[in-house]
């Protein structure tokens, strides 16, 4: 953690404290308003300091959080977590989601699909009952 009590880019910041894997995706998110200060939208060049109020919202998952230092070097995870510290309404949120999206099931996409898939998908599209080479699925 670098000049405590500086102020930094807030696009640097974001991506010191491993909010977003490059700057520009950063930048790109406080761009489209993904990032507010103080409950304000900001612009990329905006200069945060000790005390301010983030809300990030990165996916699906909303970040509540207070920026506790200030660092322009992107480092471990485990320092850029003293930089931040989350609300416990926002952690319990998010983990709730998180939970939640467990359980969902994940559809498993094997690659392209074969002759035969494809004619079954073609067949579901269309809302045809009739069967292929193993006969009709219509009741008798």
């Amino acid at each position: 953690m670098t000049e405590e009590t500086g102020k930094l880019r807030i696009d640097k910041w974001l991506w010191a404290a491993r909010f977003f894997k490059t700057r520009s995706l950063a930048a790109d998110a406080v761009e489209s308003g993904k990032v507010t200060m103080n409950e304000a939208r900001i612009k990329p060049a905006k200069a945060v300091g000790v005390g301010d109020r983030l809300e990030i919202r990165a996916g699906q998952y909303r970040f509540d959080v207070e920026v506790l230092a200030i660092s322009g070097k992107r480092g471990p995870a485990s320092e850029a977590q003293k930089l931040y510290r989350e609300t416990e309404e926002s952690r319990a949120k998010r983990e709730a989601l998180s939970a939640q999206l467990k359980l969902m099931p994940q559809p498993s996409f094997k690659g392209r699909p074969t002759k035969r898939d494809r004619r079954e998908i073609e067949r579901f599209e269309s809302g045809s009952r009739k069967g292929g080479a193993w006969g009709s699925f219509e009741p008798d």
